[in-house]
């Protein structure tokens, strides 16, 4: 799910940047051990913006995922992966029963941002402590609030990116791709983040760890 705008009611453009700057995490997913087993469907948008308490994004994310889960069948684990508003979309749908993960992307997380919908639901987000667009103080304390409602949360912080995700992003890349690939049961969580999704209750140890990954 692309990012887009806090207000519009235009549809997409035909190149749609906030689409394309999601290929290079689809090629990479697709290039991982998950292989051919890994299916990748997009959320086409009715218009550009959230649009207040019309949540546009979200109403189409819904959309898309009841029919996904209709192609799939609701015994298929679907990971939602979201950037900025598409991150907020992922997150106020994220606890659907055929979900088995959200990672969110530089998140749009405005304060009091609803969380109870998450709760016995897994959580990774992924920020930069750069990011000038979606502060990385509001997905920690959005990170803090799930958590505390039920929610298995894990929060990575990406040094001195950006909200694009251009500076650093062979490592977004990667790190998106290890996320995705533990919620599916691919392969295991860093040992970090398992310690991080298991933690309840009050407080932000696991949700602000910084990986020693990769370099770019």
């Amino acid at each position: 799910m692309h990012g887009g705008e806090e207000h519009g009611v235009n549809p997409p453009s035909r190149v749609n940047p906030p689409l394309q700057r999601l290929r290079p995490f689809e090629r990479a997913l697709r290039r991982s051990p998950l292989g051919d087993g890994l299916g990748v469907a997009e959320v086409a948008y009715r218009c550009q913006g959230w649009n207040g308490e019309r949540a546009d994004a979200a109403v189409d994310a819904e959309e898309a995922l009841t029919e996904l889960v209709a192609q799939v069948g609701p015994g298929t684990p679907i990971v939602l992966l979201g950037h900025s508003m598409g991150g907020r979309a992922a997150l106020r749908i994220g606890g659907h029963a055929s979900v088995a993960g959200v990672v969110a992307l530089a998140p749009w997380c405005p304060p009091g941002e609803a969380v109870a919908q998450l709760a016995d639901h897994r959580l990774l987000i992924v920020h930069s402590d750069h990011d000038r667009v979606t502060p990385a103080a509001e997905s920690l304390d959005f990170a803090a609030r799930a958590r505390v409602a039920g929610a298995q949360v894990a929060r990575c912080v990406i040094p001195r990116s950006d909200h694009a995700m251009v500076r650093r992003a062979v490592t977004w890349h990667r790190l998106t791709t290890l996320l995705t690939g533990a919620l599916l049961g691919g392969w295991p969580f860093p040992d970090p983040v398992a310690k991080s999704l298991a933690r309840s209750g009050a407080g932000i140890e696991g949700l602000d760890l910084r990986l020693p990954l990769w370099a770019d």
